[in-house]
C-alpha cells in the first residue's frame, strides 16, 4: 500500500500540501502570539475592548509590509524592463 502512495509524482503533492500547512500554521501561531485582538488568558479577555492603536499598528506593519511598500509590484524587475524598455 505504501508503494502506491509514495511515487514519485506524488513528491510535487506533498511540497504544496507541506508547504500550505506551514503558511497556515504560521499564520495561526502569529495570530495567537501577537495579534492585539486575540486574547487567550482569562484576564486579556476580561478586559473587553481596548483602544490600543500603537499595539494595532506595530502588527500590521510588519516587516514584510515595510519592505515591500515603494518596490514596484514585479517578481523578475530585470528582465521586465529588458523586454519592455526601448532603451535596452
Amino acid at each position: 500500500m505504501a508503494s502506491r502512495w509514495l511515487r514519485p509524482e506524488v513528491y510535487p503533492l506533498f511540497a504544496a500540501v507541506g508547504a500550505a500547512v506551514g503558511i497556515c500554521g504560521f499564520q495561526l501561531v502569529r495570530n495567537i502570539c501577537i495579534n492585539p485582538e486575540v486574547r487567550v488568558s482569562k484576564e486579556n479577555r476580561a478586559a473587553g475592548v481596548l483602544e490600543n492603536f500603537a499595539e494595532g499598528e506595530r502588527y500590521a506593519e510588519h516587516f514584510v509590509r515595510r519592505f515591500v511598500r515603494n518596490k514596484d509590484p514585479e517578481i523578475m524587475p530585470s528582465i521586465n524592463k529588458f523586454f519592455t524598455d526601448p532603451k535596452y
